[in-house]
Order: C-alpha cells, then sequence, then structure tokens
C-alpha cells in the first residue's frame, strides 16, 4: 500500500486515533521539530488537529481531512522520515529512507478508538453542577452550581488558567507558597487560584493581589473577607515600586499593560521565583523602535509591523528569562476568538540553559535596530 492510499483510507473511514510525526531531515527548512495529530469534531465535521512543536512553543492547527493527507504526503516527501499512526484497524509505522524510498509497517490494534463528540463534557477542574462559593458570590455560578450562560466563556478561562497552573505548580516543592499576582483587576482568576490551591491541593499560601485601582482592591479584600480566604489579600500599588522582602515563590501578571509586564517578569527573575506566568496586554514599547531595511517590505505597513513588534517584545522577553536561568513556554491561554492578546508565557527555574540563547537574543535585536529594552534595563 502507498502512503496516500493509507492517509485516505485512514482519514475516509474516520479510524484515526492518534499520529505522531518525527525524525526531521537535515534538508527541512521547516521549525517545527514535530508533529502530533488527531481527529476533533468542530459543529458537525471532523477536522485533524495539528499540535505542532515548535522550539518551547506549542501551536495547534485545525485542517479539513483533504487538508491533513495533502500536508502530510508534502511533510513525509522532504520534511521528516518517520509517521505512526495508531488507528482502530491496526498501527502503521512509515519509515521513509535517504533515498526517498517509503516503507509501510502495519501491526496489530496497540489503542482503543476514541468516541469523538462534541457533546462530551469536556473534564474539567471546576466541575459543572458543583457549587463552589467563590464562583456563585462572583456571579459566574448559580447556587445550584449551573454556570451562567452569559458567564461560560469566564468559566472556560478559569478552567483553562487552572489547567496551566496545574502544569507546573509541581516545580514548587514545599508545603507553602507565596504568590504575588501583579495587576489582578477584578481577580477572578486570583480566587481561582486560591480555591485551586488551598481546597483542591491543601496547600498553605499568601497570595497578594496588586492593582492601582482603589475600588478593585477594595472589592477584593471584601470579597475574600466574605469567601473566608483568610491568605488573600490585595494591596493598591504599582509594580515597578512594589517590593517584597520574604521569599516569593510564584509570579503572576495576567494582561498587564505593556511594560508593566517587562516589570513583572523583571521582579520574579529577581525574587528568584520558581514559577513565572504572565500574559502580555497591550505592547507598545517596540513599535517606535523596529527598524530594519531589508524588511521594510513588511514593516512598511502599520498592522504588520504591530504584531511583528509584539511577537518581538515576547521573543526577547522569554530570551531573556532563560538568560536568568528558567525555562520557557509560550502557550496558547484562551482562543483566538476572545482575544488576540491569548500568548502565556510560562516559565520554569531550571539548572539547564540553552548555550545559544545570549546569541540568538543579540541576533533578535540586531535584526530589528533595537538598541534599548525596558525589561533589559530593569535587570
Amino acid at each position: 500500500m502507498e502512503l496516500k492510499e493509507l492517509l485516505i483510507e485512514v482519514f475516509e473511514s474516520n479510524t484515526l486515533i492518534k499520529g505522531v510525526i518525527s525524525n526531521k531531515t537535515k534538508a527541512s527548512k521547516l521549525d517545527i521539530n514535530k508533529i502530533d495529530i488527531k481527529p476533533v469534531l468542530l459543529k458537525t465535521e471532523i477536522f485533524i488537529q495539528f499540535t505542532n512543536y515548535v522550539g518551547n512553543q506549542v501551536l495547534h492547527e485545525n485542517l479539513n481531512i483533504y487538508e491533513a493527507k495533502e500536508r502530510l504526503l508534502r511533510y513525509m516527501e522532504s520534511d521528516f522520515k518517520q509517521m505512526v499512526l495508531f488507528t482502530k484497524d491496526g498501527d502503521h509505522q512509515v519509515l521513509v529512507s535517504k533515498k526517498g524510498k517509503v516503507k509501510i509497517i502495519s501491526k496489530e490494534p496497540s489503542k482503543n478508538l476514541v468516541e469523538i463528540s462534541h457533546n462530551r463534557q469536556k473534564q474539567y477542574i471546576l466541575k459543572e453542577g458543583t457549587p463552589y462559593s467563590f464562583l456563585t458570590y462572583l456571579g459566574v455560578m448559580t447556587e445550584e452550581g449551573k454556570v451562567k450562560q452569559q458567564r461560560y466563556d469566564k468559566f472556560k478561562q478559569l478552567n483553562r488558567y487552572l489547567e496551566l497552573v496545574e502544569d507546573v505548580v509541581g516545580n514548587i516543592d514545599q508545603d507553602f507558597i507565596r504568590i504575588i499576582d501583579f495587576g489582578c483587576g477584578k481577580a477572578y482568576l486570583t480566587f481561582a487560584l486560591y480555591h485551586y490551591l488551598v481546597e483542591v491541593l491543601n496547600k498553605d499560601v499568601e497570595i497578594i493581589g496588586l492593582d492601582l485601582k482603589e475600588n478593585v482592591i477594595q472589592f477584593g479584600n471584601e470579597t475574600a473577607k466574605a469567601l473566608g480566604y483568610d491568605k488573600l489579600k490585595f494591596l493598591k500599588g504599582d509594580i515597578q515600586s512594589f517590593n517584597e522582602e520574604r521569599p516569593v515563590d510564584m509570579v503572576i501578571s495576567l494582561h498587564a499593560c505593556d511594560t508593566a509586564t517587562d516589570d513583572s517578569l523583571a521582579k520574579g527573575i529577581q525574587w528568584g521565583a520558581k514559577v513565572i506566568m504572565a500574559v502580555p496586554c497591550c505592547q507598545h514599547e517596540l513599535f517606535g523602535k523596529v527598524k530594519s531595511d531589508s524588511l521594510n517590505g513588511l514593516l512598511k505597513y502599520g498592522i504588520y509591523k504591530e504584531r511583528i513588534s509584539a511577537l518581538l517584545t515576547d521573543a526577547l522577553r522569554a530570551s531573556l528569562l532563560e538568560q536568568n536561568g528558567y525555562k520557557v513556554d509560550a502557550v496558547e491561554f484562551i482562543s483566538l476568538e476572545h482575544t488576540a492578546k491569548n500568548i502565556m508565557l510560562r516559565a520554569v527555574k531550571s539548572d539547564n540553559q540553552d548555550k545559544n540563547v545570549h546569541e540568538e537574543y543579540d541576533k533578535l535585536k540586531e535584526i530589528f535596530g533595537i538598541k534599548d529594552f525596558h525589561m533589559e534595563r530593569n535587570l
């Protein structure tokens, strides 16, 4: 059987369980190092979800079965040497030799087919139908535990946030955790974090939420008192001038505006926080500084320059975190349909450092003509 025939048979019969594409060729010009694929049901149509591993980033892309087939054929022709497809009917290993010859080895199935259903309830950390005191107090749930229709996006955001916390909180191997939440706003996520750490994981915590708005601070403290969250308090202040002499284990900054994100990241590094999580908001600093004659065909368009500047800002931030002993990944926080500001930088203190990170940082600044960067000055 040829590869094209195999893909047609697997996709059109809906027997795919998962697949892994790996072992990139030396000639490949792709940034992608590895790809996982699986079927997903969107509305009433089955798509193939590509999970692309690009450096420290994990990027998702949904293609219909015909686009997926053509994409995989192209990848296996020039970019990858190995693919394994786990299906209901069998496991198929695809191997490509140096001369481009394709060999397919088929075996008995090793995995069970998982039903794909858009009606299947997602297994959230916060369960639908279970009343949580902080969610009922904040108006996300009814007292019976029913998520209010107009607050369902907030409910999903809270769960996504806790999933991202769940992935890294194990790196703080201690019973007591001190956390600073910069630019906490109305603090829905802060209250969710307190609930998860204290009421689910039974951790002893102290969480400080910092914001510039007096009404936000008052609301936060009144809510914490009403809920009995006695280790959660809110303070009025700006990030740059805030100081904490006691050890800080975790720093959070969600949608802090412009260089306030840089201030929070720098604070986390200076405190030696074990975990730093940030979702940048507006990023204006580099827009007026980016300059590259060779890229003028791209940068002369304002909307492209704005987006390039935002991505460059986050890339430089991630590099500075890596230079200071953190392992960094960039993950999707919430879907793009809700906000374009959806990339989370998640950093975990690590002893390992990429030896090329300083050179990469300097090269990025050189390419885009950056002479000065706020976070770098802070450090």
